[in-house]
């Protein structure tokens, strides 16, 4: 399929997530099938301030999917900028705007969902964007912002008119943050009132079945799937089988801890040992999947070097335990 003139594998999309969609974590997906990946949101405002740390979340490698790169910020002249900067130092195939973010130091400097409030500021940003690079420009936003609002159509028809070249609903307030249940019903009537542009479905993509119920019932052109995948790259997999009309298959647990550690390696040469310690949340979600290995998880979650790791890992396999259904 082609998503903005980018020719795609499938509708099963790697969401952008704060401190997870790293390069070591869209590599492992990518190779699980996901069709096309985020960076994690990058602070427009740091580009511009040329941040280091900000310039080497948007590393990109040579061998890849296609991926878009994810700025937030709220001011339309510096998003202008951060984008240009964001889409030279990554070479990715496009920029998303994050104006979806819940998290109360975000929503507090105006920046992520709180501009789902401004809708005329929320336009001059995406205009200042979509004229500043020479790569689609995407916007991911939610249903609303206060608890019960409802203004994603009005939203989407003001994003489609600036230029955007797509939408990702998520369907849940602001208010609701990850809480509840995403309103598809959202997703679907955005879906009814767009018509030039793809429309991608948010929220709740935590399995295959999942993903295709959420493809079904709204019409949205691909599913961005981000909670899903915490643990569990194999749900790229899972959906694809699907797709084919093949069965789906559980992971091993030797399967599934060998995928743990090969993160792991990627993780330390991409960060150096000491990244090990932000890994800890990545090895806990694997570990999750597992039967009867909280002992273990507990001593994950003081791992601070790659052996340490490894050897958790070799005990738990000798236990062989049960992997649980995704």
């Amino acid at each position: 399929m082609k998503f903005c003139n980018i020719e795609v594998e499938s509708p099963f999309f790697l969401a952008p997530m704060a401190g997870v969609t790293d390069v070591p974590f869209r590599s492992v997906c990518e190779d699980y099938g996901a069709a096309l990946t985020y960076t994690e949101m990058v602070s427009a405002k740091a580009l511009t301030y040329k941040d280091e740390k900000s310039a080497r979340m948007l590393h990109l490698p040579e061998k890849r999917k296609p991926c878009f790169a994810q700025i937030f910020g709220s001011e339309p002249d510096v998003m202008a900028e951060g984008a240009r900067l964001a889409a030279e130092i990554s070479g990715a195939e496009g920029i998303d705007i994050n104006m979806g973010c819940p998290v109360s130091k975000i929503v507090g400097n105006g920046e992520g969902s709180a501009l789902m409030r401004d809708p005329k500021l929320a336009e001059a940003i995406i205009k200042a964007v979509v004229a500043a690079v020479d790569v689609p420009v995407t916007v991911k936003f939610r249903k609303g912002f206060e608890a019960g609002a409802d203004t994603c159509v009005e939203f989407a028809k003001m994003a489609e008119q600036a230029g955007v070249a797509a939408l990702c609903v998520h369907g849940r307030t602001r208010a609701q943050m990850y809480t509840g249940q995403s309103d598809r019903t959202a997703i679907t009537r955005v879906r009814e009132a767009i018509t030039s542009i793809p429309v991608l479905a948010s929220g709740d993509a935590l399995s295959a079945k999942a993903c295709f119920e959420i493809l079904d019932e709204t019409g949205a052109d691909a599913v961005m799937i981000a909670r899903g995948a915490e643990g569990n790259p194999f749900i790229f997999e899972d959906c694809l089988r699907r797709m084919q009309g093949r069965d789906l298959r559980r992971p091993t647990c030797g399967e599934l801890l060998d995928l743990l550690i090969r993160h792991a390696e990627e993780m330390v040469a991409w960060k150096g040992e000491r990244s090990l310690v932000e890994f800890r949340k990545h090895a806990l979600w694997y570990l999750g999947r597992l039967s009867g290995v909280k002992p273990y998880k507990v001593q994950m979650s003081g791992v601070s070097d790659l052996a340490h790791l490894k050897s958790i890992c070799e005990a738990i396999r000798k236990e062989d335990p049960a992997v649980k259904e995704a």
